[in-house]
Formats: C-alpha cells, sequence, structure tokens
C-alpha cells in the first residue's frame, strides 16, 4: 500500500523545506543540501524540480522571484508546518531506538 504524499519526508523532502527557511534558488538549494550533510544527501536536478512542483502544488512553498529560468522560493506556513511536524515524528524515532537500546545516554 503506498504512502500518503508527504505523510512522512524522504531526506531529499525534509532537507529542500529546511533549506527554503530562507528564500532560494534551485541551484542554491542543491548546494546548501550538499553543505548541510556533508555530501551524505545529494539532490539531483530532476529530484529537485519535480518536488519544487509538488510543493508548490501542495502549497508548501511559494515561489518568490522569476528570472528568466531562475526561479526562488520560500517555505509557507503549511510547509514549516510539515516540516515541523517530520521534526517531532524523527525525534519520537530517536527517542524509541533510545529506550529499547539504552543508547545514547549520558554517563550517570
Amino acid at each position: 500500500m503506498p504512502r500518503e504524499k508527504f505523510r512522512t519526508l524522504t531526506e531529499q523532502m525534509f532537507y529542500i523545506l529546511l533549506c527554503l527557511r530562507e528564500e532560494c534558488c534551485g541551484v542554491d538549494i542543491m548546494a546548501r543540501v550538499d553543505a548541510l550533510t556533508g555530501g551524505r544527501v545529494t539532490v539531483g536536478p530532476g529530484t529537485l524540480y519535480t518536488l519544487l512542483e509538488s510543493f508548490l502544488t501542495a502549497g508548501m512553498i511559494r515561489e518568490t522571484r522569476a528570472e528568466g529560468r531562475r526561479r526562488s522560493y520560500l517555505i509557507t506556513p503549511a510547509g514549516s508546518a510539515m516540516l515541523e511536524e517530520e521534526y517531532q515524528r524523527l525525534l519520537l524515532l530517536a527517542e524509541d531506538y533510545r529506550r529499547l537500546t539504552g543508547s545514547g545516554r549520558d554517563p550517570q
């Protein structure tokens, strides 16, 4: 059974939305994701522009500028809420891991 669109975010989706807390264009997004993750997460142009279009359609981002083919975007309140929801979900996953493995606890 396929998951509901945007119910959870892929790493690429998460980092794109995170980058769009500040206005930027596609090339900037790709560079920021690479820098933020130390190259662990990459977003190619095909993936990026497909996701940007999906985010626009869903109202999670808005286009702020268009100069020729170069477009800039910014996250919307709906996108910020989705990003926060995903962050909270990830925190719960990490807490479950810590609770079941005893890992990550401060020495006592």
